[in-house]
């Protein structure tokens, strides 16, 4: 599918990954529709791209009613959605039990509830307003891009939360991409490893180093302009279906 001229829906898009890849789709042509929590972080981003571009939309990913209101909201002024990417998320560190006492509960479940329940949640009305799509000359009318992670695989100690919540979103690619076969709407993911975002750079110094210590080459953070650049490939690349692509210079997380 092409870009320019489609209307892209992007979560998490007030920084970091989500940002990057609304920049990008922005600069190739596209409407973007820009969703998340922060709404001040949000009139930064929409005030550096063309007025007619950018729809910024505050929004709790994991809200149902919400979510369905903005996707209305989305296709009413834009024109409907061609493209959704999710990179709205949370990422906790908690033992399963630290110095005796046993995790918190509501923290495992909020971050199952932002990163995989929210992702779910978009997903199912972006599809919604895409099948009402008239199909491109390929026969396409939408592509979904989530955003997945290298805890999904080689989770560290302390991201059983985490790491169950982007398993989760690598877990229902396939079977969303087979929901929707057949009617000119594709599903992927990307697994991203250390990249250079506001959710990293809270980490201690000492932890950093060590994440890239574990890189094979080039042994530095990803940029976050080189994840919007693969969701742009996914976007067009018709023959990429139901894959969740990592993204991590070969990194592969030892236990701490």
């Amino acid at each position: 599918m092409q870009v320019e001229g489609r209307v892209a829906l992007v979560t998490g898009a007030g920084s970091g990954l989500g940002r990057a890849t609304a920049e990008r789709l922005a600069s190739r042509g596209a409407a973007v529709a820009l969703v998340d929590a922060d709404a001040d972080r949000l009139r930064e981003v929409a005030s550096g791209l063309p007025s007619d571009r950018a729809f910024p939309v505050v929004l709790d990913v994991a809200a149902a009613d919400a979510a369905e209101s903005a996707a209305d909201q989305i296709v009413d002024r834009l024109g409907g959605i061609h493209i959704n990417v999710n990179c709205a998320g949370i990422a906790p560190a908690a033992k399963v039990v630290s110095r005796g006492r046993p995790a918190d509960l509501d923290v495992f479940s909020n971050t199952l509830a932002v990163n995989l329940v929210g992702t779910f949640n978009i997903n199912r009305v972006a599809i919604a307003a895409m099948l009402n799509n008239e199909p491109d000359e390929g026969g396409e009318r939408g592509v979904v891009v989530n955003t997945a992670s290298d805890a999904a695989f080689d989770g560290q100690m302390g991201q059983a939360a985490y790491s169950a919540s982007k398993a989760g979103v690598v877990g229902m690619t396939l079977p969303l991409a087979r929901d929707v076969a057949g009617k000119g709407v594709r599903v992927n993911a990307i697994a991203p490893g250390l990249f250079a975002t506001s959710m990293v750079h809270g980490m201690r110094e000492d932890l950093q180093e060590r994440l890239i210590d574990m890189i094979l080459e080039p042994r530095r953070m990803g940029r976050p302009e080189e994840f919007a650049s693969l969701v742009e490939h996914i976007v067009t690349n018709p023959y990429l279906n139901a894959e969740c692509i990592r993204i991590d210079a070969g990194q592969r997380m030892l236990p701490r």
